[in-house]
């Protein structure tokens, strides 16, 4: 796999620091943001590396050279006149090529990401995650096999949207490069956008850590992520710890079976809580049964309207979901308009512990690690079965419901209460762990398990 760089920004966001230097060698942490992308690259395998340059390209050259001394092979396309985002592409070789911007600090396990381009047999796939900015970026729409079914700009009119952002990192086929004059061409606009309608480009969602330091205040941002861990933790290289959501009643009022996107209301500080997470090293992930499905209450189109809803209301607050998985069945039968192919038995129905096993399988997560907060028997249930720690929330049904014999390891007021409680179990065994091998702290339920 090639790698394709696009360097040739001069950065005129973030000029007020650094007026005279092209913008992917400003330095991150002491070192140019483009080396970090050519490091990450190279430590995965990825040696074969073309970088597109302009505003002051010598300057990116002197640096990288061949490559040799960053265990990469380097070549160079010189734009003489701006070619935009998608324009030097057609002199890259018609092979599987990964592109990613230069402005881009990424902790991203690749080989996933080519993994499921070329499993879908993909013509491009788009790296996209949900942000803690939604009301103001490009918005992708995906079907069930995450297939990209439309774009939607920040600069139209759109109602309430799923929270999934393109990042700025792609996979192209060979087939999917332009062909002919290197003329100026938007990446997006001209490449992306005219491929949907055959319905090979796809979506790849991901939790790990992308951003650009393309502002003073986002290069402020990457560093306080790299030197706090966040940035590095997040790689599916390596394994995660996430804290697991229920809905109804923990992150948005329990109001009976919700079966319309008016209906949900976000629990007072619970956004708040969810940012706190979206800035630690857990990943945010709700997990939750409805029913409705398998009543006939809502369709699957109508149950992703409402989780649209929620994730503009968590959005409107600068927080956001990593995912979200959700059971539509239920195993009992005799409701008017049901959906018998949904009245099954299955794996996934809290308290069974299916939906946090599938986010595990895809998130690399260590659920020995992880924790469950919900506000019923079944949530505590779930994440006792999945060997997560568990925490009680007194919000919703208060952990009233009595279904199950299950008691949580903490009871908390509320979310907030319990995402500090959390913070702070962790800021204790992480403060255990340095004392010395073997040191334990008399009633500590977190530990080398939690």
């Amino acid at each position: 796999m090639r790698a394709v760089i696009l360097a040739g920004g001069k950065g005129t966001r973030i000029g007020c620091l650094y007026s005279e230097m092209p913008k992917p060698m400003i330095p991150v942490c002491g070192k140019p943001i483009l080396q970090h992308q050519v490091e990450t690259l190279t430590k995965q395998g990825i040696t074969d590396i073309t970088l597109i340059v302009g505003y002051k390209a010598e300057v990116i050259q002197r640096h990288f050279g061949n490559g040799a001394a960053f265990g990469a092979r380097i070549d160079y396309i010189a734009e003489d006149e701006p070619l935009g985002t998608g324009g030097a592409l057609t002199l890259l070789p018609r092979e599987d090529t990964l592109a990613l911007f230069g402005d881009l600090y990424c902790e991203v396990d690749f080989e996933r990401l080519i993994r499921f381009h070329r499993e879908k047999q993909a013509y491009i796939t788009l790296f996209v995650h949900p942000n803690s900015h939604p009301r103001d970026s490009d918005i992708v729409a995906v079907d069930g096999e995450n297939r990209v079914t439309a774009w939607y700009s920040k600069n139209e009119s759109r109602g309430e949207l799923r929270n999934l952002v393109s990042a700025g990192i792609y996979v192209f086929s060979g087939d999917a490069l332009p062909a002919g004059k290197a003329v100026k061409r938007d990446l997006e606009r001209d490449l992306i956008l005219p491929a949907l309608p055959e319905g090979k480009v796809y979506a790849y969602r991901s939790a790990e850590y992308v951003k650009d330091m393309g502002t003073p205040e986002r290069l402020t941002a990457v560093e306080r992520d790299i030197m706090g861990g966040v940035a590095a933790a997040r790689s599916l290289c390596g394994k995660q710890r996430a804290v697991f959501l229920d809905r109804d009643g923990t992150i948005n009022e329990r109001r009976g079976l919700i079966n319309s996107p008016e209906q949900v209301e976000l629990i007072p500080g619970a956004a708040r809580a969810i940012a706190a997470l979206n800035n630690s090293p857990f990943l945010a992930i709700c997990v939750t049964n409805q029913p409705v499905v398998a009543r006939g209450m809502v369709t699957l189109p109508r149950l992703d309207a409402i989780h649209a809803r929620l994730d503009s209301l968590l959005g409107g607050e600068g927080a956001y979901l990593d995912d979200l998985f959700f059971c539509p069945h239920h195993p009992d039968g005799g409701y008017p308009e049901e959906a018998p192919e949904y009245k099954v038995e299955c794996g996934c129905r809290k308290p069974k512990p299916g939906l946090l096993i599938e986010a595990a399988n895809r998130y690399n997560i260590d659920l020995s690690r992880s924790y469950m907060i919900g506000d019923s028997a079944a949530d505590v249930a779930a994440g006792k079965a999945a060997r997560c720690a568990t925490v009680g929330v007194r919000t919703g049904e208060g952990l009233a419901d009595g279904k199950y014999q299950a008691v949580p390891d903490f009871v908390c007021d509320n979310l907030t209460e319990a995402v500090e409680q959390i913070q702070q179990q962790d800021v204790n065994v992480s403060r255990v762990k340095t004392i010395g091998d073997g040191a334990i702290i008399e009633g500590e339920t977190g530990g080398d398990k939690h």
